[in-house]
């Protein structure tokens, strides 16, 4: 007797398990799928999600097994989750944003980060790389990591590093007597020894990877937006120190200079690029360095810059010459194959708007496709991280979402993303 009850308790235990499993499981019957690897999208195919990851791409409406989870997304495009490589979630645009810099107590700004970051996933960008903050953003990416909050995956610089007045010293436009030294600490740094202990500071407080500029910038309060700010042996002492430590580094640059010396030390991306001229689109091409253009941080600047006092004196004239050429180089770089990856420069626009640029990319003559793949596998490959992101495949994170429509005819159904899920939970249905 003893025995068929442990019999009928294991094979109840053994359905219970199988049901278990199976609701785990979520089918999406998409209908149409641009996975990433094809250069033509497939119709009528389930994605089988389980935990955090795909676990099969089936052709067909795959039915589910009983008590599975299923996603009707017949009539729509499903996409693998969209990745910005070029975002600032502490702020945002506007009009009050120098005096905010002194006058918002960090919580005020933590509190801010959370919704910009929020705002960002349900737009369908399931991966970020934000390029500098005061240290905020490491908190936020760690937050959200620990599920307390909803955002993107982010791969987050802490501070950007600048040289004493260059764009991103965090004193630049001070008065004379509140302007102090600042140091390696706070991201300024001369010299090779001081660029080195910069880079290990922003190791030692949570840093993914570092951030230089090698040029000046159009929103920092200082004169010059494009002549060179760093030493090639100052860039070169960065790369190196932030390679031994395991980090990439990416390189805010506007004068093809800056650029050069950059990418002759062996930077892994730039950043705006906006006045690359020939010879430094073909230096990039050979070293195999990533461009990543933010076409509508361009576009937005120059537009706020025709508004009387939105910007100081000395941003406004910088934002009408540089922000309208950035499209233009983008569309010069995409043809000589320099290699491309997606990001926006958020934060310099609103928040949530970043599928603009797929528009802005395609305007300029780069294909809906590859404009796609710009922001999936091509930004996966920036991050070196192919192996589980930028495509709909088996082994992969299950970051997907999803349009109504034909990306591929109408690249503006980008903007209005219907559907997000990001490793495996569903954020928008």
């Amino acid at each position: 007797m003893k025995k068929h009850l442990y019999a009928a308790a294991a094979v109840t235990l053994m359905a219970l398990s199988s049901f278990q499993a199976a609701a785990q499981r979520t089918y999406l019957h998409c209908g149409r799928l641009i996975d990433g690897l094809r250069n033509q999208p497939q119709t009528e195919m389930t994605v089988v999600v389980e935990g955090n990851q795909i676990v099969g791409v089936e052709k067909g409406y795959t039915a589910p097994a009983a008590g599975a989870r299923v996603i009707d997304l017949k009539n729509q495009t499903v996409l693998p989750g969209f990745m910005d490589m070029h975002v600032h979630f502490e702020s945002e645009t506007s009009p009050n944003q120098y005096a905010e810099e002194i006058s918002l107590n960090q919580g005020t700004v933590a509190f801010r980060s959370v919704n910009y970051a929020e705002r960002t996933l349900m737009a369908g960008f399931t991966t970020v790389r934000d390029l500098g903050g005061s240290g905020i953003n490491v908190q936020l990416r760690n937050a959200i990591n620990q599920g307390l909050v909803k955002g993107p995956r982010m791969f987050v610089v802490g501070k950007a590093i600048s040289a004493t007045g260059g764009h991103m010293d965090p004193t630049n436009g001070y008065r004379e007597d509140l302007q102090g030294d600042p140091g390696p600490a706070q991201g300024v740094a001369n010299g090779p020894d001081e660029c080195r202990k910069a880079v290990r500071h922003q190791y030692k407080n949570g840093a993914d990877l570092i951030k230089i500029a090698s040029t000046g910038g159009v929103l920092s309060v200082a004169k010059d937006g494009s002549a060179p700010q760093f030493t090639e042996e100052e860039i070169r002492a960065i790369v190196q120190t932030a390679k031994d430590l395991g980090m990439k580094v990416a390189v805010h640059a506007h004068g093809a200079e800056g650029m050069k010396r950059a990418v002759r030390a062996g930077v892994t991306s730039i950043e705006h690029g906006t006045l690359m001229d020939e010879e430094t689109m073909a230096l990039i091409k050979k070293n195999g360095t990533w461009y990543v253009p933010t076409i509508t941080a361009g576009k937005s600047v120059a537009d706020s810059a025709k508004i009387a006092g939105y910007y100081p004196p000395l941003v406004t004239p910088k934002a009408l010459a540089i922000g309208p050429q950035l499209q233009g180089t983008f569309g010069k770089a995409y043809k000589k194959g320099v290699k491309i990856a997606f990001g926006t420069d958020a934060g310099v626009f609103m928040h949530g708007k970043n599928a603009k640029e797929f528009e802005y990319m395609v305007e300029a003559g780069m294909p809906a496709m590859e404009a796609i793949k710009a922001a999936t596998v091509y930004a996966a490959d920036l991050l070196g991280m192919t192996e589980k992101l930028g495509t709909v495949e088996k082994g992969k994170f299950a970051d997907l979402v999803a349009v109504s429509g034909d990306p591929l005819q109408d690249i503006k159904l980008l903007q209005n993303v219907s559907f997000v899920m990001k490793d495996g939970k569903v954020y928008k249905q």
